[in-house]
């Protein structure tokens, strides 16, 4: 293998990882837009149902004589909501915590390959060079 074939090989795997470093970039984007959509409605039904009982919560509290049980209840399912989005607020972290490892493990992998197949052609570089430097 020539001189030059090798450095045209180092090349296509330096644009080779280049690519790659776009794609994981793009995946992670992807990811991240596709969770977050994913969660965004749930999570904002979610704090409008709890903002309208804590509302009500107010008002019952106001009248509490007459309003003790609808108070209790109305606790509850604020106490339950706030639980929920606590839930998918945690589950919407864990699941992009995770996709962007995952993404990044990819990543990591193919990059390393190809690296080493850069240091063996380089070697392979350096004793097609010390011939020539001995002549």
């Amino acid at each position: 293998m020539s001189e030059n074939e090798i450095r045209s090989q180092i090349a296509s795997k330096e644009d080779e990882i280049t690519r790659i470093e776009e794609e994981a970039s793009k995946k992670e984007a992807s990811s991240e837009k596709q969770i977050e959509s994913e969660y965004r409605p749930k999570i904002s039904d979610v704090e409008s149902k709890s903002s309208a009982e804590e509302g009500s919560l107010e008002e019952a509290s106001a009248k509490a004589a007459e309003w003790t049980a609808k108070k209790k209840e109305l606790a509850i399912s604020v106490k339950n909501l706030q639980k929920e989005k606590k839930t998918l607020t945690s589950e919407k972290d864990k699941k992009l915590k995770a996709k962007l490892k995952e993404i990044a493990n990819d990543k990591k992998t193919k990059i390393s390959s190809i690296q080493g197949e850069i240091k063996l052609l380089n070697k392979e570089l350096k004793l097609l060079s010390k011939p020539s430097s001995k002549e």
